[in-house]
This record gives C-alpha cells, structure tokens and sequence, in this order.
C-alpha cells in the first residue's frame, strides 16, 4: 500500500464542487482500468491525497505516471475552460509528488488522516478566513 500526495500546476485552489467530484470520478475509473486498487481518495482545494494498493511489481513511479497523464488529459476534455483560465501552460500537474509505503499497522491511520483532509481544511478556513491585506 502506498499513500500519495501531489498538488496542482501553480498551487491554484481549482478543486472545489463539481470539479472534486468529477476529477474523484476520473481517477477511480483509471484505478479500475489499471488494477490500481484506490483505498481512500481526498481532494481538498489545493492538493490530493491518495492510498492505493497494487500489486508489488508495479512501481509508485507507475502510478503516479498513469494516473497524473490520464486524470489531467481526462480533466481537461471535460473542463475546457479550467486549462484555459488557470493552467495556461497546459499542465494540471506538478512533477513532483510524495509517496510512502504504509505497512498494516499504519493504514488505519493514515486512512484517518485522508479522510478528515476536508474537515481539517474547513475547520483552518473558519478559525482564520481571510486576512486583511493592511
């Protein structure tokens, strides 16, 4: 089991309702052509948050190459107009990502910690909001 982390071109905060839904919607079907089992799957506004199981012959680097090229080639057949405004070099993604493995005593843990990403960012969002600029 592997849990990845990988954020957008830019940083730029795209993944909000509908886009988070249909970009969760895309990368289960390409986990399901792949065999790529995906355990847990979160998007918050910025960045991705992903535990996979697969087969230990296949290579995180594998991984995070067919789901990154497929999802934002997928992505931006259905929302045009999201490359045009945000990702005007033509990428979705960043080159890097995080990866580690999780051993079996850790993944509940680190299901938890994927799980609560959005209440973690909702609960930052209404104890700070927006800072004035002066």
């Amino acid at each position: 089991m592997y849990h990845f982390v990988w954020i957008p071109k830019y940083r730029h905060k795209v993944f909000m309702e509908p886009y988070r839904s249909e970009l969760k919607g895309i990368i289960g079907k390409i986990g399901y052509d792949y065999d790529i089992e995906i355990v847990e799957l979160e998007i918050p506004v910025d960045h991705i948050h992903m535990v996979v199981r697969t087969d230990p012959k296949i290579s995180p680097a594998y991984v995070m190459q067919v789901i990154k090229s497929i999802s934002a080639r997928e992505f931006f057949r259905i929302r045009p107009e999201i490359k045009r405004k945000y990702f005007w070099g033509g990428k979705l993604w960043t080159q890097s990502y995080f990866v580690e493995t999780i051993g079996n005593a850790n993944e509940e843990v680190i299901r938890q910690y994927v799980q609560n990403q959005l209440k973690v960012m909702d609960e930052m969002e209404g104890r700070f909001g927006q800072l004035p600029l002066f």
